[in-house]
């Protein structure tokens, strides 16, 4: 994806005439990852994203972390309204750490080092809140969903405590500029990792892991407990059952409490690229950030390793499952399910 500022790209415009300065062609018309050749990328641009790759790739998995970057921008802080704690309080802190078992398992971990605080790559790429942009935005853009309502679009209008991000309107400059050289190269990353899955193995399992504010499942039990772990497959379609199926039991097995899709079944990334047909499926992993983190304080607690041997077990044994359906050539959903 371009290194484009974003100065090409001017509110009032049709949406797909600015989606082309900034993303790939076809990126918002299709996850097709194989079906759209994605070049070489680095294995990491300062400040965006960095991938970690084993010594030798041995398996058809692929692990991201896509909201565990605290690199600030300084636009970002010129702008906000926020202290440093509470402009952190959106971030999936020290999931990376938490999911650094990928190489363990053969695979390479893909991390965004910039915040989704400042824009969102598991959003779609303008999906955008009207109000708080002080020009218009390019016809066609998404800006009537769920996600927008909550302030949680590409561009968050609120932190996860619902305390405004800013005090004045962005500018749409302000949006293509981040779109452009933040959201558009993680995805050109993830997109690559994928294609790569697939050149070698002819199948790909992207993990996709998050955590999730313990307050936000409090009030959601099971066993008589808090939700330790939600898994998102979007109700079955985006990856094969048998992968979903591994992981509830393994987590059960570790006395973790579990549920599926509810109340998270998986975001954009999960929705895109979840192509089972064609040999890739996504399985979105949360996790409960009082398993590991001091959530007020933003630090890691002692929990963090024991979670970081169980998370790197579970990407093995997902790992090794993903590298026999690829060996028995199963791709679509009605396969992996006989």
């Amino acid at each position: 994806m371009t290194g484009n500022t974003g100065g090409d790209a001017a509110a009032g415009d049709k949406l797909e005439d600015v989606a082309s300065t900034l993303i790939e062609p076809g990126f918002l018309s299709s996850g097709d990852v194989a079906g759209n050749p994605v070049e070489t990328v680095p294995d990491e641009i300062a400040g965006i994203y960095r991938i970690e790759r084993p010594t030798h790739t041995s398996s058809p998995l692929v692990v991201a972390s896509p909201h565990s970057g605290r690199i600030y921008p300084q636009d970002l802080l010129d702008t906000t309204r926020l202290d440093p704690l509470d402009l952190r309080s959106s971030e999936d802190s020290f999931m990376e750490q938490v999911l650094e078992g990928a190489n363990q398992a053969g695979a390479p971990l893909l991390t965004a080092l910039f915040p989704r605080v400042y824009v969102d790559v598991n959003r779609e790429p303008f999906e955008l809140d009207p109000t708080m942009f002080s020009d218009p935005l390019p016809d066609g853009a998404a800006t009537d969903s769920i996600r927008i309502s909550a302030g949680l679009g590409t561009i968050a209008r609120v932190v996860a405590n619902s305390e405004p991000v800013y005090d004045q309107k962005l500018s749409f400059e302000d949006a293509a500029h981040r779109i452009g050289n933040y959201y558009a190269p993680y995805h050109r990353a993830l997109q690559r990792l994928i294609a790569e899955a697939l050149e070698q193995f002819g199948f790909c399992l992207l993990v996709d892991g998050h955590s999730m504010p313990s307050s936000a499942v409090r009030h959601v039990r099971s066993e008589r407990r808090p939700i330790d772990i939600v898994l998102g497959d979007c109700h079955g379609v985006t990856a094969a059952p048998l992968f979903i199926e591994r992981a509830e039991d393994f987590f059960r097995d570790r006395h973790y409490t579990v549920r599926r899709n509810s109340p998270y079944a998986g975001g954009f990334v999960t929705r895109h690229y979840g192509r089972p047909e064609i040999g890739v499926h996504v399985l979105q992993i949360e996790i409960n950030r009082a398993l590991y983190m001091d959530e007020r304080r933003i630090e890691p607690k002692a929990g963090i390793e024991p979670l970081k041997r169980d998370i790197a077990a579970l990407l093995c044994q997902l790992s090794d499952t993903a590298r026999q359906m690829a060996k028995d050539g199963t791709t679509s959903l009605r396969a992996a399910a006989e």
